[in-house]
């Protein structure tokens, strides 16, 4: 597997509703990672007003197509993917904790960049 991108973004902590009620502009992708827990990537934190704001740096990930997902990917999953899209699913990839951003045409592979090398070497 080739080499991941550091993925940027601001991570924001606020209550469910406050998150809800972010606007986004064009070109951010927020991934929301809990009920009061959001990662935007593409956002900086001048665009936000919410209650704990922060870059986030600690991602990285892989575009994939959607082939690459079925043809490298699913084997290593011990989860169903949603049928809905665009969705965020998280668990376990190869044993390492990883997010799967699922378009309609491509995936985003994302984990911590402490676990990059570890689902590298996993992953063919």
């Amino acid at each position: 597997m080739r080499a991941p991108e550091p993925l940027t973004g601001v991570r924001v902590v606020a209550s469910p509703a406050a998150l809800d009620a972010l606007a986004w502009p064009d070109g951010v992708t927020p991934l929301r990672l809990a009920a009061d827990d959001l990662f935007a990537l593409g956002a900086t934190t001048a665009e936000l007003t919410a209650a704990l704001v922060e870059e986030e740096r600690g991602f990285v990930g892989w575009w994939l197509t959607v082939e690459e997902l079925h043809d490298h990917l699913l084997e290593h999953l011990d989860w169903p993917l949603p049928a809905e899209r665009p969705a965020l699913a998280q668990g376990l990839i190869a044993g390492v904790p990883a997010k799967l951003w699922l378009t309609h045409d491509r995936v985003l592979l994302l984990t911590s960049a402490a676990y990059a090398h570890e689902l590298m070497e996993r992953l063919p």
